[in-house]
């Protein structure tokens, strides 16, 4: 399980894979032509190949939808074992699925457009639908996929028709509707990591107008990463789900389909190793602490920390659909109810030293309501129109701690020491601030217990108005007109205290006695030596003893001397309390770590939002012939402004200089990002489609660009909500299957991005325009390839599938904010080696799945699978460690898998 550093070698070796795949699999087609069996049915016949879909919120060929839409069909989903989302981004090259910090930072992204899932505040770039109902944030949707018909990936802004949060695209699951005919499945698997998954579901008549559906599955698995502070497996899986439905279906106008669904999980989520330690390692080892020193143990499979990672998530609710007929019109009603609840632990630190536990993520409940109307057209004519409307309502109530732990004022000692040159410790810089601050400190600083304490509600209201409309201009050539009017409100109510001492002394106003204190003296010292006759002051300055000599001579006078020295002192003070060259005080904010929140709302912000905006697309799709087809849109999204509900919400830089000059900053309050600005995307697609006999192909060239994109960056100690400028992205996609036989078909998906900042210039690393977007490849693909022949009378198959995804090698952030270097006298900031630092973490991807089925023709099938068959590891991303000077701390992709599975279907 070695961890690679990529380059040249590894390329070389994925286009050898390519290549070897390009030469054999068309031989495998020919050597199995000569043998085909005329009267097999089992297998998916070449000329059979149409795909439905509902992008467009029509039933429609997949040829037909002139939409960038990636479908994964059932059987796909089954033969490459894809258990959850992040699982599908190996079959999907434009869609990427990231793991980090917790479950909840989960995010989905789609042509390198996608939002940081750690903050709860944020909701998603990339839509998600389960049965046409929204889950408003990515942790509603990373359990286990229950029993699916297919999974559409729609790519680009899809507002239009699917709301608010849908600027970067939407991920679209469909499940199976209950039948009238008694059937199911159940599958067992067991695998390396003692994986244990068991799932099925049983669907069947109860009349003649109603049928139900029920199923349910868990998936367990022993974590691929152990906790060397205490044994315990980390990065596991313990999951479970259920999930019912009825469909009432008389064959009339009606249609009622009603769906519950329950789903858990208790994980340990997420390990870290440290890739580069840095000088602070000393100093946690010296108390007794451990850090994995990736140096030391490329093998990346022992971390240690003192909190396991714990998170436990549930996600129920209950929709229904309703559908009438009314003639050639049908009316469309989804109604749906969710809660999703979120407990995360997390040791902050991430070492086996008790220095800082908590949770970043904490405690999260989530209720949601949605309403959807709409009516559909269906006549004969050149005229066809969609047109609805969509109601949200989201109470969203979240608490977070971090809290020191009993190391944590030894390990600050040390820091403390080593910043200052071992001029001051724990205990001296008490005793000084105690003294200039006129209060005990004493123990007080860094003490065990001490911590922040965040709570944040959050009510969120948005409807829409939407509609298409479609015109035949010619039997071939149709324009499609939509458009979508979007209402956002959010209102929060923040609730944070921080018991941090340190953290809420003002180190300006500290300093300024200290800066008053010295001046004095000196000024003192000064006048004493003028005052007095020639020859009484043995050096420039006064000492002590001749002050006192002199005061005593005449006490007249020296009263004098300091009523003069005094307003001078005061005043040199007030000048220079926030000069770091004179209040050397300054130089300790860094160990501020947990500083107060301005509590809002307050008298300046009203911490309220209340946004609209237009979205529209234009289309024009043109028939060339039955089997080939073209489109062209120009279309906008739209992402409502969205809060920042973490322990860094801070006031915008407007609010804060209002607060301060009517005195109602909190002390050592700073500006920041309370919310970010509503996202705004476009993009201009061209498109061809194509359906033949024995193969389809998709080809799509697009223009794409967000402006305020929201942007989430750790430093090591907070989280930096902003708006990025303009983000832009022209790429390339193409996506085909070739049936070489009615046993072998051949799959190739490929995108290439190339996606850049058009304008960042206040980026947390400084200005990044004109720079890369990190984490997005170049260049992504996959190949597929599956072969299902029949090898006897009884009619049992063998079914060989594999697939190999490939990602370029790509820098996965665009800076290290503890690389920043600030300059002690000035503050200036140079962002240069933040960025350098950077480079040198890249991320590769070279992922080999493969699957063999033994299927019965009685319904049984035996298989034995493997993902990531190469065993190929990387680094997913990397960010500041926190409270470790310039170590860096990165998350690993998941190790080899491998097992085998049983499956009954009746």
């Amino acid at each position: 399980m070695k961890f690679n550093t990529f380059g040249r070698n590894a390329t070389v070796r994925t286009a050898l894979l390519a290549g070897a795949a390009a030469l054999v699999l068309p031989a495998a087609a020919q050597a199995q032509d000569a043998d085909t069996d005329a009267e097999d049915t089992t297998a998916a016949p070449a000329n059979n190949n149409v795909i439905v879909v509902t992008a467009t919120k029509r039933e429609q060929t997949l040829q037909e939808t002139p939409v960038a839409v990636s479908v994964t069909s059932a059987e796909t989903i089954e033969r490459a074992q894809i258990r959850d989302v992040a699982d599908l981004a190996t079959v999907v090259p434009s869609l990427r699925v990231s793991q980090n910090q917790s479950a909840f930072a989960t995010s989905y992204s789609i042509r390198g457009f996608g939002t940081d899932g750690n903050n709860i505040g944020l909701e998603p770039s990339v839509a998600m639908f389960v049965d046409g109902v929204y889950r408003s944030r990515a942790i509603s949707q990373i359990s286990d996929l229950p029993d699916i018909q297919r999974v559409e990936v729609l790519r680009g802004p899809q507002s239009t028709l699917f709301g608010k949060n849908a600027s970067a695209g939407v991920i679209s699951i469909v499940t199976k509707e209950p039948q009238f005919d008694f059937g199911g499945m159940v599958e067992a698997s067991y695998g390396n990591y003692d994986a244990m998954v068991a799932k099925g579901f049983v669907t069947g008549p109860i009349s003649d107008s109603v049928a139900f559906s029920v199923g349910g599955g868990i998936n367990k698995r022993d974590g691929f990463l152990t906790n060397g502070a205490n044994g315990e497996d980390i990065n596991d899986r313990n999951r479970w789900f259920t999930r019912g439905q009825l469909l009432f279906d008389d064959g009339g106008p009606l249609r009622v389909r009603v769906i519950g669904d329950y789903d858990k999980i208790k994980e340990r989520c997420c390990g870290v190793l440290n890739v580069a330690p840095s000088a602070e390692l000393g100093a946690i080892q010296l108390l007794g602490g451990q850090v994995n020193d990736f140096r030391n143990n490329p093998d990346g499979d022992v971390i240690y920390t003192d909190v396991d990672p714990i998170n436990r998530i549930e996600n129920y609710g209950i929709s229904g659909q309703v559908d009438y007929e009314f003639g050639p019109i049908t009316m469309t009603s989804i109604t749906a109810y969710r809660e999703t609840h979120l407990a995360a632990d997390q040791d902050v630190d991430f070492t086996s030293l008790p220095a800082v536990t908590g949770a970043n993520i904490g405690d999260a409940d989530i209720d949601t309501f949605t309403q959807e109307l709409r009516f559909a057209s269906d006549f004969d004519g050149p005229f066809n129109f969609l047109v609805g409307g969509y109601y949200f309502d989201e109470r969203v109530d979240t608490s977070d701690s971090i809290v020191f732990g009993p190391a944590f004022r030894p390990y600050a000692d040390l820091l403390l020491r080593g910043a200052t040159g071992g001029t001051q410790n724990v205990n001296t810089l008490e005793a000084t601030l105690s003294a200039l601050n006129g209060t005990d400190y004493t123990g007080q600083f860094f003490a065990n217990g001490q911590g922040f304490f965040n709570n944040i509600v959050q009510d969120n209201e948005a409807f829409s108005i939407f509609g298409n409309v479609d015109f035949e201009i010619t039997d071939r050539l149709v324009l499609t007109l939509g458009a979508n009017y979007t209402k956002d409100k959010k209102q929060i109510v923040t609730n944070s205290v921080s018991t941090d001492v340190f953290s809420n002394i003002d180190l300006v106003a500290s300093g300024n006695r200290a800066i008053f204190a010295q001046a004095f003296q000196q000024g003192v010292a000064q006048q004493v030596c003028l005052a007095a006759p020639a020859g009484f002051c043995a050096g420039p300055l006064a000492t002590q003893a001749e002050i006192a000599a002199f005061a005593g001579v005449s006490p007249a006078g020296f009263a004098a001397i300091q009523a003069g020295v005094q307003p001078q002192a005061q005043a040199f003070a007030d000048a220079n309390d926030t000069n770091p060259a004179v209040n050397p005080l300054l130089a300790l904010t860094p160990f501020q770590f947990l500083p107060p929140m301005q509590n809002c709302p307050n008298a300046v912000e009203d911490c309220a939002t209340d946004d609209d905006d237009w979205s529209w697309n234009v289309r024009l799709a043109y028939e060339v012939t039955p089997t080939l087809n073209v489109y062209a849109s120009w279309a906008t999204g739209y992402k409502a402004p969205s809060f920042n509900l973490s322990r860094d919400s801070r006031p915008l830089p407007a609010d804060f200089a209002a607060l301060q000059s009517q005195g109602l900053a909190v002390t050592n309050l700073r500006p920041g990002t309370r919310f970010a600005n509503a996202e705004n995307s476009e993009v201009i697609e061209v498109g061809i489609k194509g359906n033949w006999s024995r193969a389809a192909a998709n080809l799509t060239f697009f223009q794409q660009s967000i402006e305020d994109f929201q942007a989430n960056t750790f430093t090591g100690t907070s989280f930096i909500l902003s708006n990025a400028g303009k983000q832009e992205t022209f790429g390339v996609e193409f996506d085909g299957q070739f049936y070489a036989s009615d046993e072998l078909t051949l799959s190739l998906g490929m995108t290439y991005l190339d996606a850049k900042y058009d304008s960042f210039p206040n980026s947390p690393v400084g200005d990044l325009t004109g720079e890369p977007v990190a984490g997005v490849p170049e260049l992504s693909a996959v190949f597929g390839a599956q072969y299902d022949k029949e090898i006897n009378s009884r009619g049992d198959r063998i079914i060989l599938r594999g697939d190999f995804s490939y990602q370029s090698p790509v820098q996965v952030t665009n800076g290290l904010t503890n690389y920043i270097v600030v300059d002690p006298a000035t503050g200036a900031r140079d962002f240069g080696p933040a960025r350098d630092a950077a480079r040198a973490y890249t991320r590769e991807v070279n992922n080999l799945n493969a699957s063999l089925t033994y299927a019965f023709d009685m319904g049984l099938e035996l298989s034995v699978w493997g993902r990531n068959l190469l065993d190929d590891r990387y680094i997913t991303t990397v960010f500041p460690a926190v409270a470790q000077g310039r170590a860096v701390s990165g998350y690993p992709n998941q190790p080899r898998t491998y097992g085998v599975a049983a499956r009954m279907r009746f």
